[in-house]
């Protein structure tokens, strides 16, 4: 959508909205479907080419007004996080269907579908160990409970342990900045035989200093021989996952118990829509249930029938699942795919940029849309650069620290990010790095 469509759209959907509130009167107060009416009045996934706008909108008045607020804001959430299930090959069982176990919720932020994964790991874990040792009360097992994450990982999943209530520890990393099946297994023997017990595991697909990955096919199995949880953090990297030569990168998912990313932060959708599959929804529920009466309904949890306020932190939620179905409407899977590979594409041109320019080095392997780079020389020499960068306004640059190096990160970001700016940036860069390496030859 360009400029000028998008005015023209924005105008008619004012008036589509003041149509609605106009005549809400006319409408039913309560909703005439039964459970599960909606899955069959849209195809099983998404389109692979766009779809027009007009249908977008006819199928809001045939597909949503029947079903008013709810059961259509759920019913709706359920289906489109098959389709996009699907579009990453996620494994059946994490699919709702009509009769799945599994199935996928709408979070906040990937923070939170962290700690939701980590408490119901931590119930399921507390429920576990007091199936074989009754006497063994809850607060002595919460004391023993132990959660892991890389070195690598983001603060977040740390904060969900403080939550939590649980102690975490950090598992260090290969030369690539990822944690591999050995590494994890040598801290586990050394906090078994300490009479610790290991929990969950979050591994990270695209660490937010380098979009490293961690190797998931050999810490699955592990993970599952232990009965600790695996949750899999793909907070940015997801995405790319739709494309077919990316999905190796998501190879041993199978064995996780939940699984994220967020489409808000590489799929075109506004913040927030972060998106989470659960293998066994009874895990999730089985942690946050509460049933009072006013809360009661006709539809207990069912294939069919999904009771989202059981799944996450907040009961009330919003209809965030309605920006989904407009995107992959809008963009189709092959205009959401070109979208990625452009993006990574750009990367890949930056990082030709800097290796051919012999005053600078790049620190990790460029494999999506972030680039780490460095002037060759000092953390100091580096810290100045960047505080020339932000100082200028033109671009902005955010560091991160890896190995003992301060380390510039250029993030591909803008859905309408060009080859210029590209080329842009770089000028600039290299134009400042200029100047400072000027400064300190004299």
């Amino acid at each position: 959508m360009d400029a000028a469509e998008f005015r023209r759209r924005g105008k008619e959907m004012v008036d589509h909205v003041a149509d609605y509130l106009e005549k809400i009167e006319e409408r039913p107060v309560y909703p005439d479907v039964e459970p599960g009416y909606l899955r069959s009045l849209i195809p099983t996934e998404a389109p692979v080419e766009p779809d027009s706008y007009e249908d977008i909108m006819k199928d809001v008045e045939r597909v949503i007004m029947p079903g008013a607020a709810s059961p259509a804001c759920t019913e709706l959430e359920t289906v489109m996080l098959d389709w996009l299930g699907k579009m990453l090959q996620l494994p059946e069982c994490f699919l709702a269907g009509t009769h799945g176990h599994g199935g996928g919720v709408i979070q906040g932020t990937a923070s939170e579908a962290t700690l939701v994964s980590l408490l119901a790991a931590r119930c399921k874990a507390i429920r576990r160990v007091q199936l074989l040792d009754p006497k063994k009360s809850e607060a002595e097992i919460l004391s023993k409970l132990v959660a892991y994450t890389s070195e690598q990982a983001h603060s977040s999943v740390e904060r969900a342990a403080l939550i939590g209530a649980v102690m975490m520890k950090k598992v260090p990393t290969d030369s690539l900045y990822a944690v591999r099946g050995e590494m994890l297994k040598k801290i586990l023997e050394e906090d078994k035989a300490a009479g610790l017990i290991p929990f969950y595991f979050c591994a990270t697909l695209g660490t937010t200093p380098s979009c490293a990955f961690d190797h998931i096919a050999d810490l699955g199995p592990l993970c599952n021989q232990e009965n600790m949880w695996m949750h899999i953090d793909a907070a940015y990297a997801g995405s790319a996952f739709i494309c077919p030569e990316f999905r190796p990168l998501l190879n041993g998912v199978e064995y996780a118990d939940s699984f994220n990313f967020n489409p808000h932060k590489w799929m075109l959708i506004n913040f927030d829509c972060s998106a989470m599959w659960v293998k066994k929804r009874t895990d999730i529920i089985g942690a946050f249930k509460m049933e009072p009466l006013y809360l009661k309904h006709e539809n207990q949890e069912s294939g069919l029938v999904t009771d989202y306020r059981h799944w996450q932190i907040p009961l009330g939620r919003r209809f965030r699942s309605l920006k989904m179905w407009f995107v992959f409407r809008m963009y189709g899977l092959q205009g959401l795919q070109a979208h990625i590979r452009k993006q990574v594409g750009l990367a890949k041109e930056f990082e030709s940029l800097v290796r051919a320019d012999k005053r600078f080095e790049i620190c990790a392997p460029v494999v999506m849309g972030l680039v780490c780079f460095r002037l060759k020389g000092t953390n100091e020499l580096n810290q100045s650069l960047l505080k020339k960068i932000t100082k200028s306004r033109e671009i902005h640059l955010v560091p991160c620290q890896l190995s003992g190096s301060f380390v510039l990160r250029l993030a591909i970001c803008s859905r309408s990010t060009e080859f210029r700016h590209i080329q842009q940036a770089w000028q600039h860069i290299t134009q400042l790095a200029f100047e400072l390496l000027q400064e300190h030859h004299h």
